[in-house]
């Protein structure tokens, strides 16, 4: 849990660290610089280990026997120590463990994997310990994605737009040594995040997530696998995997009323030291935004907007658009509200048929290719109506349309998206081929990124048609007429990966 007394910390050893030029195995930055807008603070990691330019080197320094017992033991989720040396300088005692939700149990019930998505906690057994500053650090493996690409594209785009978004990089991952797998390293939404985004302003923090051992409330039983590995069965009144019912805790983000036992769901994902004021504050802008008031005090719309826009992108069903309203950060701050993201290995269709998935499944169109390339942009929510009146309000839905404008015409077809691709093929060709954990071959490899671009330039050109009027751009229009959709019959999302073919 967050404190803002942790949050002023770290400020405080961002300063002293430029004072004193700190050794660098503390990593603190050497200066902490606030923007003219007083808000963010410029970190050193955001170059040290977030340059795209170079991969990330990180070789994971612990016993053998930690080293199994934690991977044997991964449902746990309980941090190990280990000593890490990252570019070049060693880090010692930090926390380590797996993550993830269906990925976790996936991996933990298959014999034949024990690649686990990793976190690494700077500070969880030294105070104030970071690298370059960054508290924690992710370690994602690429479960289900094929292309290996996917969320490094996706968050590649916000950071185009401008948005708040986690910076990301590629990480050679050795264990003792030995090379281990290429992972995508993200930054963690945790202190140094809010650091970077906010500075110093208290604002609170949320992870809303209903399929994390509860289901709407009920405890998992002990020994149940979460949501994803051998999905348990949901009680008869209760949807599917977990989001589906009316009642999930707020997950949604939709106001129902205002009792604060409504939304236990976002109360239980606090990310920092809320208290029954900052829920308060929350509900009461959850109110006014179902209800179109005041938006712009209730709602950071320009950040939401650039978050639709990438978000409607991608089509990510495994989120706030499918019916498993989760996978965001909820950040508030003075009674605004702000979605921050999160988690795309299952973006462009990747969800799976039958899951919820790859698209809505528009008359006449498939649930896969077809509804991903021509996913409506006016209506991309299906699991919360907290975007409603954003849509329906005509400057903002111009706005949105305008973010959209920029991701087809200049990031797309403007050249940066095949400067970003090519780059990152650059980089990871050889390790993917090379890699002794990997869920896919490296043929699987070569067609899924392959497959990933022609689907990236397909879904932008389908855009481009929806927000010129030459595509309906709601389900409803898709329904009533699909004869001037894209064409996407040489797109095949599982040649990507999907949930339903995690590896190989």
């Amino acid at each position: 849990m967050i404190t803002h007394r942790n949050i002023t910390g770290v400020v405080g050893s961002l300063m002293a660290a430029a004072v004193l030029a700190c050794f660098v195995v503390m990593a603190f930055p050497q200066k902490a610089v606030e923007t003219l807008g007083g808000n963010a603070i410029a970190m050193e990691y955001e170059s040290e280990l977030f340059d795209t330019d170079q991969i990330i080197q990180i070789d994971i320094q612990m016993e053998e026997a930690d080293w199994e017992e934690m991977l044997a033991e991964a449902m746990a989720e309980e941090y190990y120590a280990c000593d890490v040396v990252i570019n070049g300088w060693k880090i010692c005692n930090v926390g380590i463990r797996p993550k993830g939700n269906t990925s976790l149990s996936s991996i933990a019930s298959d014999p034949d994997t024990d690649r686990f998505s990793l976190k690494l906690e700077f500070d969880h057994y030294t105070k104030g310990q970071t690298c370059f500053g960054l508290d924690k650090l992710i370690l994602n493996n690429n479960y289900a994605d094929a292309t290996n690409m996917k969320e490094a594209i996706v968050y590649d785009m916000y950071q185009y737009l401008g948005a708040d978004a986690s910076l990301y990089n590629y990480a050679e991952i050795s264990v003792n040594g030995v090379y281990w797998g290429v992972y995508l390293a993200l930054e963690a939404v945790e202190e140094s995040f809010l650091l970077r985004n906010y500075g110093t302003e208290d604002g609170e923090l949320y992870k809303p997530e209903n399929m994390d051992g509860e289901r709407n409330g009920q405890e998992r039983p002990e020994g149940e696998a979460p949501f994803g590995g051998g999905m348990p069965e949901p009680p008869e009144e209760e949807a599917p995997f977990g989001g589906f019912s009316k009642d999930n805790g707020g997950a949604d983000l939709n106001y129902t009323d205002d009792a604060m036992e409504s939304y236990s769901v976002i109360w239980d994902g606090e990310v920092t030291d809320a208290t029954d004021q900052d829920h308060r504050r929350v509900v009461t802008a959850l109110k006014n935004i179902s209800e179109g008031t005041d938006l712009e005090n209730y709602l950071d719309v320009d950040n939401v907007l650039k978050y639709m826009a990438v978000h409607t992108f991608s089509v990510n069903m495994d989120s706030l658009s499918g019916n498993m309203t989760h996978n965001y950060y909820l950040y508030e701050h003075n009674g605004q509200l702000n979605i921050l993201p999160w988690d795309y290995n299952l973006a462009f269709g990747g969800m799976g048929a039958g899951m919820g998935g790859a698209g809505r499944g528009q008359q006449g169109q498939d649930t896969g290719a077809s509804a991903v390339i021509n996913d409506a942009v006016d209506t991309p929510f299906q699991g919360t109506e907290f975007f409603d009146a954003l849509l329906e309000n005509e400057e903002y839905l111009s706005r949105y349309h305008e973010y959209l404008r920029q991701l087809t015409e200049e990031y797309v077809f403007g050249g940066k998206f095949e400067e970003t691709y090519l780059r990152i093929r650059s980089r990871i060709d050889v390790l993917v081929q090379n890699d002794p954990t990997a869920f896919y071959s490296c043929e699987q490899y070569e067609a899924g990124a392959a497959m990933l671009y022609q689907t990236v330039m397909l879904r932008a050109e389908s855009i481009q048609g929806q927000i010129d009027g030459v595509i309906p751009s709601t389900d409803e229009g898709q329904m009533a007429d699909d004869s001037d959709l894209m064409d996407a019959s040489e797109i095949d999302v599982n040649v990507m990966g999907s949930f339903e073919k995690g590896r190989k």
